[in-house]
């Protein structure tokens, strides 16, 4: 009993501080989700949680809730998936392909070659080489959620929003990939064997099974739909869809060398790719949806604030590397994305603005610094902290830098804004 009271407290304090922060950032400029990551930090473990206020390292650690942040995920990555609607494809599909994939693999190169630089430059073991290589690869990934967020609070649209969405999904997928290929590139540096089955087999597998997980939830969810008519209902069973989806995406099996597991974000985006484009009444559920997960969403980046490991500004070595990492992975983006959108004669909006909305980093960069951990030694230790700086300081700025690019290309119309309590009074 104890322990569910301090898991509904602890909840509702969450909630509710980062609605009351998000009002103080509205004042201010700033997106709601940087408010809420705000919110988590200050009940967090380093700051409130060591009174007994909000998440506290040992008796009530942000991690006990990740349940909620995988379904969070879910239903960010289902929302995703409604951007890749095939009327809308046909018109910068191609474009959303090649930058998606160009900008990432370029972000890894720039960042690779500047750490790799930095470790012959720094003391011997501060930066080991495969550290540096694993960091490259981990420079790929972009947080759908944090972008989503932006998206949808200011009710952004224009080509730069239009190809942003797309970008950031392919974006996981090609992080995937090229994060399993550096991964086991430095295990081979470390230990002078090349496995190409962790190399390439298995994370081009992962990418395959999560698509096909997606595309036959998709089909199932669109049939059972057909059975429900009320309002209530359908929304009901599509949160059980994207239930079900995040549990079997949780799966993992191995069969001899080869590792079969899921990605949660593909598999999701898959999903909601499948059941927008054959269904009569995505749109209306799609929305639908998104009103039922607005507190869920709230939840997710209080926790993710939460989870912010304010320890790694108290090493310098950390600083430096976590510095020049998110330069060099800055850099990368912002030139990747441009390069390839003025390859591909995208509007001039998208060649100027693209990149900065590419620079928010959270759930996918943590998630591939978590599977770090398993390479033994300190490379692991030390490619977790410098992910955790990077995320700290992207978390915090790269949803403010993505509301100011939306509004420089003109996606953004800060002009005529409504109250639910205006609208209701009328």
């Amino acid at each position: 009993m104890l322990e569910t009271t301090q898991i509904l407290l602890t909840l509702s304090i969450a909630l509710l501080s980062g609605l009351l922060l998000s009002r103080l950032a509205k004042k201010v400029g700033l997106p709601a989700v940087t408010a809420y990551l705000v919110a988590g930090v200050i009940i967090g473990p380093f700051l409130l949680g060591n009174f007994g206020i909000g998440f506290h390292a040992e008796t009530n650690a942000p991690d006990r809730y990740s349940i909620l942040c995988d379904l969070a995920l879910g239903f960010i990555a289902f929302a995703i998936g409604n951007e890749f609607r095939l009327a809308q494809l046909k018109k910068i599909g191609r474009q959303a392909t090649i930058i998606g994939i160009v900008q990432a693999v370029f972000t890894t190169i720039v960042v690779d070659i500047a750490l790799i630089s930095l470790s012959f430059i720094l003391p011997e073991g501060y930066l080991p080489l495969p550290a540096a290589i694993i960091l490259g690869a981990v420079a790929t990934a972009t947080a759908p959620a944090a972008t989503l967020m932006v998206v949808r609070q200011y009710k952004a649209k224009g080509p730069v929003t239009d190809i942003l969405l797309p970008v950031v999904a392919l974006d996981d997928a090609v992080g995937l990939v090229v994060f399993a290929i550096s991964f086991g590139i430095a295990g081979a540096i470390n230990t002078g064997t090349v496995d190409a089955v962790s190399m390439i087999i298995n994370p081009i597998l992962e990418v395959i099974l999560s698509i096909l997980l997606g595309a036959v939830m998709g089909y199932l969810f669109t049939f059972c739909e057909k059975f429900f008519h009320s309002r209530s209902k359908r929304m009901a069973i599509t949160v059980t869809f994207v239930m079900i989806t995040v549990a079997i995406s949780s799966l993992k099996f191995e069969i001899g060398s080869i590792h079969i597991a899921f990605s949660s974000l593909l598999a999701c985006m898959m999903l909601g790719t499948i059941f927008c484009n054959i269904c009569d009444f995505s749109e209306e559920l799609m929305e639908r949806a998104d009103r039922w997960t607005a507190p869920l969403l709230v939840l997710f980046f209080v926790i993710s604030g939460a989870e912010l490991d304010l320890s790694v500004f108290s090493n310098w070595i950390y600083v430096i590397i976590g510095l020049a990492y998110i330069v060099f992975r800055s850099l990368g983006k912002y030139y990747g994305a441009r390069f390839s959108s003025k390859l591909t004669g995208c509007d001039e909006n998208i060649v100027k603005y693209l990149g900065i909305t590419l620079l928010p980093q959270a759930g996918v960069a943590l998630g591939m610094a978590s599977q770090a951990l398993t390479f033994g030694g300190d490379v692991g230790v030390l490619v977790q902290s410098i992910t955790l700086f990077s995320v700290l300081i992207y978390e915090l700025v790269g949803p403010y830098l993505t509301k100011v690019a939306l509004t420089k290309a003109g996606d953004i119309k800060l002009e005529g804004k409504t109250s639910a309590r205006t609208e209701s009074k009328a």
